[in-house]
């Protein structure tokens, strides 16, 4: 297909921190399909499935995981990117990859671990997915991490603007292989981060009308959501309401994407290079004005209803407690830990404390509710509320 003057080139890349050897190279792959594919092969990714979206720990089959989620990102950014003319293969590389940070429990492990790493630089989810892939997860004999593009590190680096002020552990990988992180990325990365947006403005929805947190009612409290329903009623009055749901959330996302293909074409438009997207100084990719101002209201309205209901906010505290404890076990008794993990435990401090916290953070819901209730004999109940 024809690319557009100011997508990524992977003949282009400027390169991987350590130098690879191609002689002999698996197969007849751009440099961003190499990225994509050690993606999808790591553990990291693999732990996915089993680690919080919404719900935690969710005994339902047909909930959303990061897993599932950041395959429904990837579907969308593929879409978009393919519109525009971009590297499609870069664009669903950080798709797939922008979870990957997060530890087990979603927001509520993140803030436990946050709070437990007060003293040791503190823990950022998207800097800890840079961390994994850079230097946690090491298959290869001959160098540490995946290995993976400039383009690819800067991408999820900076997928939601540049970076001010970096925590520690993109810092770390940013002295190493420095990601220019006070410019703007590429519009692979910033379509990644619009797409993301899409999907889980629009799933979440489903996922909360599925387990009852939501209803119908609720969804027509809004402009913008009342005006597709009723679309979705004229055109199939007469199937079961769950479809004319689902079709509703079909709609929203098909909706979206066309308005972000449409105003970032115009945002574009007479652009000859990707220099000039870093160069732009803004965001490129996105919603139009109109739009991002009905997408601010349904995030707020997500939050008030979904994201802080009463009975998410009490299952979120059992599990930022498991992870919180979690961490203390560990602190005071190392040996509690895989053998493995401890046999490389740092003596000396930040470097023990991260440690424990990369441990941790690795973990889905499942092990992390089992590693609990292993040390200290039980972990608490309802951790599932769906």
């Amino acid at each position: 297909m024809h690319k557009a003057p100011y997508a990524a080139d992977p003949a282009s890349s400027r390169g991987r921190e350590f130098a690879e050897d191609r002689d002999g190279a698996r197969g007849p792959r751009s440099e961003f399909q190499r990225d994509r594919d050690r993606i999808i092969h790591s553990i990291a990714f693999r732990r996915l499935r089993s680690k919080t979206q919404v719900f935690v720990a969710p005994d339902g089959d047909h909930y959303r995981t990061r897993l599932t989620h950041s395959i429904e990102v990837a579907q969308i950014g593929r879409v978009i990117a393919r519109e525009l003319g971009l590297d499609e293969d870069l664009t669903e590389a950080l798709c797939l990859a922008h979870d990957i940070g997060h530890p087990p429990f979603g927001h509520a492990g993140e803030k436990a671990l946050e709070e437990a790493m007060s003293h040791a630089g503190g823990y950022d989810h998207n800097a800890h997915g840079i961390r994994t892939l850079a230097r946690l997860e090491s298959p290869y004999p001959e160098r540490v991490g995946l290995n993976l593009t400039w383009e690819m590190l800067e991408g999820m680096a900076k997928h939601n603007g540049p970076v001010a002020t970096p925590n520690w552990a993109l810092a770390e990988v940013d002295r190493a292989f420095p990601l220019e992180l006070g410019e703007w990325p590429s519009l692979e990365a910033q379509v990644a981060a619009v797409a993301d947006d899409i999907a889980y403005d629009n799933h979440d929805i489903d996922d909360g009308l599925r387990a009852g947190f939501l209803d119908l009612d609720d969804l027509m409290e809004l402009d913008f959501l009342a005006d597709q329903f009723r679309k979705v009623e004229r055109r199939f009055p007469h199937v079961a309401r769950d479809i004319q749901l689902r079709e509703l959330i079909r709609s929203q996302i098909g909706l979206m994407v066309n308005d972000v293909i449409h105003h970032t074409r115009a945002n574009v438009s007479g652009m000859g290079d990707i220099a000039q997207i870093r160069g732009a100084g803004r965001q490129l990719a996105g919603f139009s004005p109109d739009l991002a101002d009905e997408e601010r209201r349904l995030k707020k309205f997500m939050y008030d209803r979904l994201y802080y209901h009463a009975e998410q906010i009490a299952t979120a505290e059992k599990a930022r407690d498991v992870v919180a404890r979690l961490f203390v076990a560990y602190q005071q008794d190392p040996s509690t830990m895989p053998d493995d993990w401890f046999e490389r435990l740092p003596t000396r401090e930040p470097e023990k404390s991260r440690h424990i916290a990369d441990f941790i953070a690795g973990m889905t819901d499942r092990f992390a509710i089992d590693q609990c209730r292993k040390i200290y004999g039980r972990a608490p109940e309802g951790l599932s509320n769906v």
